[in-house]
């Protein structure tokens, strides 16, 4: 066992027992990786911030269902995604940001654009149209592609078939290929 996975079993067990200083700790360990998976759902700032931090305090009062401390990470992850996905699903709102005020940044800059630059317009241009996609391709695509999660973990985040998994996961690709196609 490394010395950082001793110091969370240490931390996770202090946090069991209700010492705020660990679980602040545990808190700023983790806090920057949890939010960017939230506000990759949610798709807002303040919503992102209440989820992540709902979650924090589901995981603390839980520590102790947790099987194994070497997973809290993956642990937290979900709770965060199930809490996320929840959120969204209340709130069913898009924020659509145009593909022209991207063109048109681009076209500002087009005389210095950099590699770099334009690998975040397409980056950008991808996510603005899965932002566009239905609700459960779009998230499906978040799970799979962005948080890296395999059909079986999507099956139970969802609460799905592994049919209606790989399923939905083909339409949802299909569906973002010809947005990209159309807006290029």
């Amino acid at each position: 066992m490394t010395l950082t996975q001793q110091n969370i079993n240490t931390l996770l067990t202090l946090c069991s027992k209700g010492n705020q200083l660990a679980q602040l700790e545990v808190y700023n360990r983790y806090q920057h990786a949890m939010y960017n998976t939230a506000i990759r759902i949610v798709k807002n700032t303040a919503e992102a911030e209440d989820v992540m931090q709902e979650s924090f305090i589901t995981a603390f009062s839980k520590l102790d269902s947790l099987k194994d401390n070497a997973t809290f990470g993956s642990w937290l992850k979900r709770i965060v995604i199930n809490n996320s996905v929840s959120q969204y699903n209340k709130s069913k709102r898009f924020v659509h940001i145009s593909d022209e005020e991207f063109i048109e940044e681009a076209q500002e800059d087009s005389f210095s654009i950099s590699a770099d630059d334009y690998t975040q317009l397409k980056t950008n241009r991808v996510l603005n149209c899965m932002e566009d996609l239905n609700t459960k391709y779009s998230q499906i695509l978040t799970l799979h592609f962005i948080e890296g999660f395999d059909y079986e973990e999507i099956c139970e985040i969802l609460e799905i078939s592994y049919a209606n998994c790989r399923t939905l996961i083909s339409r949802a690709k299909d569906s973002l290929r010809k947005k990209l196609i159309v807006t290029t």
